[in-house]
């Protein structure tokens, strides 16, 4: 099945395979085949992705979404307010998201050997189970340069390997949780010219929150680069969408949005609404999440975050 996964290259490739999985996640996982019940809808009546059930991000915290017997070799969890109540994400496969975050990082970027990678992760190094911590681990070891690594509070270690490194030639990636990045260009005003300054979303109570043009200004100004590129991710998915620039991602071949009517989440629009995601990369847990976030379409490949409905959860 992952070969078909990662061979993704037209619409009908990507609802075959959509509907396999379904087929398969209907079967092999209690959750959603109870989830699916309760909404009486059956793989023999799902022809179109459309018909097909997502699963709301919620059960993540409070259930074992799989969709396989295998041991169970990681347990991604989710980041959040003291107090909260944690997503779990059983990962029965360690190469399959392995397999994911590479090949989608070279669909959008090229070969990561090709970057030094610099990541400014603080919140996430403190706490264990984080998915972003482990890919970016990755990367920095598949980087295979020396001067790749993760950064903690030395800002000033960073700053000064930072403007070395953009100036000697070499293409970088820095790649931060927001409220770190902000810091660094309060140490520093920087002029960076061979440098992707990638954010990933989230204050962790650290600072005030701004809205993406705001946060965006800031970080272009402080680093002197016309776009901030940004990663959409999280716990419960095993892909990653990345944006250029103006907060618009793109997804992968094998990753796709879908916006829920706010008022009727059974009912679909192109315009703006609650952000349905397909991952099939989560072929063993569930590849169909109805998340918290609000999006806008601007064409069927390119999606804005908007916001997030009201009393949704704390999240990166």
């Amino acid at each position: 099945m992952q070969d078909q996964i990662f061979n993704i290259h037209t619409e009908q490739e990507f609802t075959e395979v959509a509907l396999h999985v379904f087929r398969h996640q209907f079967t092999n996982n209690k959750v959603y085949r109870s989830f699916c019940d309760l909404l009486y809808v059956h793989p023999s009546d799902v022809t179109t992705i459309s018909q097909i059930p997502f699963l709301p991000i919620q059960f993540f915290k409070t259930h074992r979404v799989l969709s396989s017997s295998d041991a169970i070799q990681e347990t991604f969890t989710s980041s959040g307010t003291t107090g909260s109540v944690f997503s779990k994400h059983f990962v029965t496969d360690k190469l399959l998201y392995q397999k994911s975050y590479r090949k989608g990082f070279e669909h959008f970027y090229g070969n990561i050997k090709d970057y030094v990678v610099l990541a400014l992760l603080p919140n996430y190094l403190e706490r264990k189970g984080s998915s972003l911590v482990a890919m970016v681990d990755d990367f920095i070891q598949q980087s295979n340069n020396p001067a790749s690594g993760f950064y903690l509070n030395n800002l000033d270690e960073l700053a000064s390997t930072l403007n070395e490194l953009d100036k000697s030639g070499p293409k970088v990636l820095l790649i931060g949780v927001s409220f770190a990045l902000l810091d660094l260009i309060e140490k520093q005003q920087f002029s960076l010219q061979n440098t992707i300054v990638m954010e990933t979303g989230g204050m962790k109570g650290r600072r005030k929150e701004l809205i993406r043009d705001e946060l965006h200004d800031l970080l272009g100004k402080g680093f002197g680069v016309s776009e901030i590129h940004s990663e959409y991710g999280m716990t419960e998915l095993l892909s990653q969408g990345y944006s250029k620039g103006n907060g618009i991602f793109k997804c992968p071949p094998w990753m796709k949005i879908m916006l829920r009517d706010t008022n009727d989440p059974l009912s679909f629009n192109n315009k703006s609404g609650g952000l349905n995601v397909i991952d099939l990369a989560n072929v063993y847990s569930c590849s169909f999440i109805a998340t918290q976030d609000l999006a806008r379409m601007h064409s069927k490949a390119s999606f804005e975050v908007i916001g997030r409905f009201e009393d949704s959860d704390v999240r990166g």
